[in-house]
């Protein structure tokens, strides 16, 4: 049986396992975070997940906690200061959509190998994202070191806002190569099932992140005040430390994936499949995340304080969705990793379940972000209209957060089996079909303003939820061949 009454099947098949056994859970926790060797195609669905997703989960938590740090730190300098990062940000969705892509075709070739019992295949394929990795980084660095000011008034940015902001454009494009090779190299190790080491090194990175942050922002002991490019400074280097961190591990071979030195030569075979399962990848997190650069003209247009409510709640929101999404990579590498064994049906299986763990999870945080949404912006700033916007959008994107954790599921479920054409066309139907013309229409002639641009980012994530599992449970994604 497919679909969530699977799941729910499934769930009450487990659930008449002995006691013993869910008696295992704690330890089962412990040996997730230090790094479990079990063949997850072989495992019961739900010891599978949990050895997947607490790791990865715990590494978005991370990452969300980052996201709040940063913007907390940055909001103390004002709404300028806050416009910047947004800014860069809608700039840096082009190096995360060039990373997410990469990531997911170099996931989809690793956990396919991992569950086939080929590991010098997997750790051939994990090389060479690393080599495509390098080669795009190096563009995308050079221009933006180049011409960063400029790329962050065309981002729409007040120009008071782009006369303090130049070198934060510049430092965070100019260090893209962090970005993609963290991007590429997590990927690789969730493929084959060694969570907890990604999990290590975005802790590692986020944390210095943290740190550092505030110390560069505004000049605590020996460090220099920086301003908003402190921010900018500590991002780079937390992540730099923890793309060197990760070869370290792959060189001493301390996880699933060993990379030896006969597999550090250019595979062009393995970079054409790569690149095509990363260019359907890549235009899929295109679609969804350029979509950010029009949403952040339209809202810029009603001025500074709105833009800067606008980034908290969104920083807020990913503070929510981030952990969430780690149940979907979990779901990706399940997907993969049995297709991989010639398990089709366990891995829908997976799918179904990590989808209902998620949906009650995030359902959970969107009732607190709906009913606390204003005082929670409070939080970051005490200015009436930043706090006006921050609310209404937190309040209204959270509403939609049920839709979302079958989403995010799905769509990562899609690309561990290397189906990225699918959430490539449901994010173009979604995002620039419906929800950049309806931000458009709704703030301007409908009049809604502000709240406009959110209600129709609230809707096209569920509009894209909705897609997504109606063509999941088709199961044509069962049959692409990796």
């Amino acid at each position: 049986m497919s679909g969530p009454e699977g799941a729910a099947l499934s769930t009450v098949e487990e659930s008449a396992a002995p006691s013993a056994e869910r008696a295992g859970f704690w330890p089962l926790v412990r040996e997730a975070l230090a790094g479990s060797r079990r063949d997850l195609t072989s495992e019961t669905l739900g010891r599978a997940i949990l050895l997947l997703a607490v790791p990865m989960v715990l590494e978005m938590v991370m990452e969300s906690i980052f996201a709040i740090s940063d913007i907390f730190w940055v909001s103390k300098l004002g709404a300028d200061a806050v416009a910047v990062g947004v800014s860069t940000e809608s700039l840096m969705t082009i190096v995360y959509t060039l990373a997410m892509g990469l990531a997911t075709g170099t996931v989809a070739m690793v956990a396919r190998r991992s569950g086939a019992k080929d590991a010098d295949g997997a750790a051939r394929a994990a090389v060479q994202g690393i080599i495509l990795g390098v080669v795009v980084s190096a563009v995308i660095g050079v221009l933006g070191v180049v011409a960063g000011t400029r790329l962050l008034a065309l981002a729409g940015a007040p120009p008071t806002s782009v006369a303090i902001g130049g070198p934060y454009a510049r430092v965070m494009l100019g260090g893209s190569v962090t970005v993609l090779l963290l991007f590429v190299i997590n990927s690789a190790l969730r493929g084959v099932g060694d969570a907890s080491l990604a999990m290590r090194t975005l802790w590692l990175a986020n944390g210095i992140n943290i740190v550092l942050g505030p110390c560069l922002i505004f000049g605590w002991g020996p460090f220099p005040r920086l301003g908003v490019t402190g921010a900018a400074v500590a991002t780079t280097i937390g992540r730099g430390v923890g793309v060197l961190y990760q070869l370290r591990v792959l060189a001493r071979g301390r996880g699933r994936l060993l990379v030896r030195r006969a597999h550090l030569v250019s595979d062009a075979a393995t970079q054409r499949t790569i690149v095509r399962l990363s260019a359907s990848g890549t235009f899929q997190t295109f679609i969804g995340m350029a979509s950010w650069v029009p949403l952040n003209w339209v809202v810029a247009r009603f001025g500074a304080n709105v833009l800067a409510g606008y980034g908290i709640a969104f920083r807020v929101v990913m503070f929510a969705l981030l952990p969430a999404w780690g149940l979907g990579n979990a779901a990706a590498t399940l997907v993969g990793q049995n297709l991989g064994a010639r398990h089709p049906e366990r891995a829908e299986r997976a799918v179904w379940r990590a989808a209902l763990y998620n949906f009650v999870f995030l359902g959970s945080i969107g009732v607190v972000l709906v009913v606390f949404a204003s005082e929670i912006v409070r939080l970051f700033s005490r200015d009436a209209e930043i706090v006006a916007s921050g609310g209404s959008c937190l309040r209204i994107v959270a509403a939609g957060f049920l839709f979302y954790a079958y989403g995010m599921v799905v769509t990562q479920a899609f690309n561990g089996a290397g189906d990225t054409r699918t959430p490539m066309v449901i994010n173009v139907i979604s995002f620039w079909a419906w929800e950049i013309p309806a931000a458009y229409l709704l703030s301007g002639p409908v009049g809604l303003g502000p709240t406009g641009v959110f209600v129709s980012i609230a809707t096209a994530f569920s509009l894209s939820a909705v897609l997504g599992v109606a063509l999941f449970r088709r199961g044509r994604w069962k049959s692409v061949q990796v």
